[in-house]
């Protein structure tokens, strides 16, 4: 089997760009659905002639679909190479948003830490510390949460909720009582801080910890 010929990746914001016109959207799907065709697509697509073959012209001008002896037809192989492109960009996207972090803590996010998913709750302490700074960046100081609240939040990082929730109780950033949480420790979000000191009217605090309650 051939190897698949490599293609310049059309950046992913271009695609959706082309695909939020009504007219071209219309038109893919045609071509999905196994028109070939000009008058196919506009039997499919529910368009006329002029405004199919203006939709072809213009996703054939931007690589999204080419024609052959057999027709027209969608170029998936530029929707992988968008694909590709997008994913690597993601991961260094990724990277750069913890550059700014020790490298230790960097180490720890990178490890437990896909897709805003954990992969397991870390055994070692000091790691475990690391994971569960970044889950309470999720509760806001300040507010009150019941225990289904808390699982609902928990629950979009790990299915085991009621570890999770110890946790954060026993290293003091959630204080518990009454079926009641709130958080009482942990890093500061940046843009939270931020936000909280310009409607204070007072200078960026920059990241820091939250005061336990007294």
């Amino acid at each position: 089997m051939a190897p698949e010929e490599q293609v310049p990746a059309m950046p992913a914001a271009e695609i959706v760009r082309l695909l939020a016109d009504g007219d071209r959207l219309r038109t893919v799907a045609a071509l999905v659905l196994g028109a070939s065709t000009t008058e196919e697509v506009v039997a499919a697509a529910g368009l006329d002639l002029r405004a199919a073959v203006t939709a072809l012209g213009r996703l054939a001008d931007r690589g999204l679909v080419d024609q052959d002896d057999h027709g027209w037809r969608l170029a998936e192989e530029a929707l992988r190479a968008s694909a590709r492109a997008s994913a690597v960009a993601g991961a260094a996207a990724s990277d750069d948003e913890l550059a700014w972090l020790p490298a230790e803590e960097a180490r720890v996010l990178r490890a437990f830490v896909k897709d805003r998913r954990l992969t397991s709750i870390p055994a070692q302490r000091s790691k475990r510390l690391v994971i569960l700074d970044l889950l309470a960046q999720d509760f806001e100081p300040g507010r009150r949460y019941t225990e289904a609240m808390v699982n609902l939040i928990l629950g979009h990082w790990h299915a085991d909720t009621a570890s999770l929730r110890r946790h954060l109780v026993d290293e003091e950033l959630l204080a518990r009582a009454q079926g009641t949480y709130w958080r009482i420790g942990g890093t500061v979000d940046r843009a939270h801080a931020s936000m909280a000191a310009e409607e204070a009217g007072v200078d960026d605090p920059g990241d820091e910890d939250v005061a336990p309650a007294g």
